[in-house]
């Protein structure tokens, strides 16, 4: 991408997928964001659903990290049924992934002349 390209390019606010946003917490364990669509002039949007996402933290070697996941819910109520159940489904996927990042940078071939291979300290067990 040339300057005059990257300078042409701005971030623009998408009008057609607006949400007004809830957050209920239980102070504990996390929380769940609500996200109710509404139209342009901020009246409720009924031809869209609305969206439910949990909010967590895990704890790792390094630390607490953040963790964001959608939980399929129809109302607040089912949202904090599955929130557990989402949290470890997501939780499980991102472990599969790193694993599979991991994998990945093991069987890299190192080739002479080729781009030193770049190390990961991500050790899964």
């Amino acid at each position: 991408m040339t300057d005059s390209e990257e300078k042409g390019k701005k971030a623009k606010f998408n009008q057609q997928n607006l949400h007004r946003e809830e957050v209920f917490t239980d102070l504990t364990v996390g929380g769940i964001r609500r996200l109710s669509p509404v139209k342009q002039n901020g009246e409720p949007d009924k031809t869209r659903p609305i969206l439910f996402v949990g909010q967590s933290q895990i704890y790792t070697q390094q630390g607490p990290m953040p963790v964001q996941f959608p939980i399929d819910a129809k109302n607040l109520q089912q949202a904090m049924d599955k929130f557990s159940e989402a949290m470890e489904e997501f939780v499980a996927h991102l472990v599969e992934q790193a694993k599979e990042m991991q994998r990945q940078e093991q069987s890299r071939l190192i080739v002479p002349g080729g781009p030193a291979a770049g190390g990961s300290n991500i050790i899964l067990k």
